[in-house]
């Protein structure tokens, strides 16, 4: 099977509709609109900081489980610098590793927890957990994607009736 130059295998597209009045958002101000996108976007933001970190976790977690002694810097530069896809791992732009993250209270114990890299039992269990924990994180990341959007096309309906107010959002010079 071929794929387009730009497209790697395995990769979901989004598909692109028609952005439509939402009926549970009709009845927010346009303001209440905005803010309420706002606060899904900065929860976005922690959930896939907290991601990050699981991934790092994980990585790290399975990596000291292959070696036999302490991992060198080296060794941290390539777990954590690469993915599998070849594609390095980018600097955050907005950390607040501070905020809570309630829905997952048990994420910080597993994150602390000491496990003995050379115990298969103890490194196969936290493995499970962090696992566990991360796909939790992914249905709720995609379950505000999916808020997102619809706010998103919201606004644009909202935006399309009447351009002027768009105006509001851009910042007064």
């Amino acid at each position: 099977m071929t794929h387009p130059a730009n497209e790697s295998p395995g990769v979901r597209r989004r598909t692109i509709t028609e952005p439509e009045l939402s009926p549970h958002l009709n009845d927010l101000s346009l303001e209440d609109l905005r803010a309420y996108r706002e606060r899904l976007s900065g929860e976005e933001e922690r959930v896939s900081y907290w991601r990050r970190l699981l991934h790092a976790r994980i990585d790290l977690l399975e990596a000291e489980s292959h070696t036999s002694g302490e991992l060198s810097f080296e060794d941290l530069v390539r777990v954590l610098g690469e993915t599998g896809s070849g594609q390095t791992r980018h600097a955050l732009l907005h950390v607040r590793p501070a905020d809570p993250l309630p829905q997952l209270p048990e994420l910080a114990d597993m994150w602390v927890a000491e496990v003995d890299p050379h115990d298969q039992a103890a490194v196969t269990d936290a493995l499970a957990r962090l696992h566990a924990a991360e796909k939790q994180l992914t249905g709720y990341r995609r379950a505000l994607h999916l808020r997102i959007d619809e706010a998103t096309g919201e606004l644009i309906v909202r935006y399309r009736e009447d351009p002027s107010s768009a105006l509001i959002a851009l910042p007064a010079s």
